[in-house]
């Protein structure tokens, strides 16, 4: 089996809905209303690093609090009572004051624009874009910890983000910026473990996960999935399984 059609085979093998339950996209589809879901989605997004079991809790810990409504939870402030300026440890890096000023600068962004959608649709025309508008209005806002100050690097939570948002037809991904975004312009969530499979098999020779690294493996994904090359994200987590 070539590679074209070894990752073929593991794309479609693991983009299932049974793939949700040990991945953090999971909680995305535990909230309704689509402004809602993205918003939380963000935040989770935010979060996923390190071990499973320790920030799984830190992710339903927001839903729990916010009763499921997450974008009010923020709207309102109520965030400050949960999750209070303070130097006590949230999540690994994060300490409550970062989270406190990361949900404020949320909060900012929700008052001025509505929704996140509606500010990507006015700073945003594709996949890179998006990125760079991200990481824009959060190092403007002095939040560096949780969001990349820029695009130096590949960014592999917010482009694992655009996934969820944009990518359709998926039993994983919502597709809701499916008309703001070109699916085909997405930039592949490149971390560690992405950059060893990748290398084995022979698609990357980079030691760093540099956005330069993410769009050239990207580009490779274009090839081989010609309308939707995130596919290869699933197939190189499938691939990493089974090697």
């Amino acid at each position: 089996m070539n590679i074209k059609n070894t990752l073929q085979f593991y794309a479609d093998k693991y983009e299932k809905e049974e793939f949700l339950k040990d991945d953090p996209s999971w909680f995305m589809h535990q909230v309704e209303g689509s402004s809602n879901q993205e918003i939380f989605a963000f935040i989770a997004s935010c979060l996923s690093y390190g071990s499973r079991k320790q920030f799984f809790p830190k992710i339903q810990f927001i839903i729990d609090k916010s009763d499921g409504d997450v974008l009010n939870w923020i709207r309102n402030g109520s965030f400050e009572e949960d999750i209070p300026d303070n130097e006590n440890c949230y999540y690994r890096l994060y300490n409550n004051h970062i989270m406190n000023q990361f949900l404020h600068a949320l909060k900012d962004l929700i008052e001025e624009y509505g929704t996140l959608r509606e500010y990507i649709k006015k700073n945003a025309n594709d996949g890179y874009t998006a990125v760079t508008a991200i990481t824009n209005y959060f190092n403007k806002k002095g939040i560096q910890t949780i969001i990349p100050k820029d695009t130096s690097s590949a960014c592999k939570r917010v482009c694992m983000y655009l996934r969820w948002m944009v990518r359709d037809h998926s039993e994983v991904d919502l597709g809701l910026w499916k008309d703001l975004i070109d699916k085909r312009t997405l930039i592949m969530p490149l971390d560690t473990h992405v950059l060893q499979e990748s290398c084995k098999l022979g698609l990357l020779k980079s030691k760093t996960t540099s956005m330069g690294a993410a769009k050239k493996l990207s580009a490779m994904m274009l090839d081989i999935f010609p309308t939707d090359p995130l596919k290869g994200d699933f197939a190189l987590f499938g691939y990493g399984v089974n090697h």
